[in-house]
């Protein structure tokens, strides 16, 4: 049987090798490498998840993207029958880009279920994380379809909201069982 799969879309320089890097913090035989040079992820990286799903790692858009970004990507999302979502990284300092919104009107298009999350947070204010979550919220609500209405904030070296992103995650692949209550 085909794994389930999720994966990670972003700008280059948002800090998803960073937060894939925090997310596998409890798993020290999965290798994360990061670079200080924005656009280094060329390739989509695969990162297995026990017996559980497979995490996909995606070149960043915008500044220094890899010539064969569309082709590769757009064929991912729309031949990927096991996806089960799509985290679009958005930088949580300075909010919705150009690149972003390309980002989203492709996923809009293809019909692909995405979530998302806004990193960077340690480094914003906390009234201008308010002003770029509030604007963000709003445009979630008012102009898409297949985005979940709930963000995530994360902030990488400080590991704030990785856990709740961590849990996330497992419930999309179905691996956080539910109890209920008696």
């Amino acid at each position: 049987p085909l794994f389930l799969q999720v994966c990670f879309i972003g700008r280059s320089n948002v800090g998803k090798s960073s937060l894939i890097r925090a997310l596998f913090s409890l798993s020290p035989e999965v290798e994360v490498r990061v670079s200080k040079t924005p656009g280094h992820t060329k390739k989509m990286n695969f990162f297995k998840v026990g017996k559980y799903f497979t995490l996909v790692d995606m070149p960043g858009y915008g500044y220094r993207a890899p010539q064969d970004f569309v082709e590769m990507v757009e064929a991912y999302l729309q031949e990927r029958r096991n996806l089960k979502r799509t985290f679009l990284l958005v930088d949580g300092v300075v909010g919705l880009q150009k690149a972003d919104y390309i980002g989203i009107d492709m996923l809009e298009e293809f019909g692909i279920p995405y979530v998302m999350v806004l990193t960077k947070i340690d480094r914003a204010s906390k009234g201008l994380l308010l002003k770029n979550v509030l604007k963000i919220q709003e445009f979630v609500k008012e102009r898409t379809q297949g985005c979940f209405p709930q963000l995530f904030l994360v902030s990488s070296p400080e590991f704030s909201g990785v856990h709740l992103l961590r849990c996330f995650i497992a419930h999309v692949t179905g691996n956080l069982p539910v109890v209920e209550a008696s």
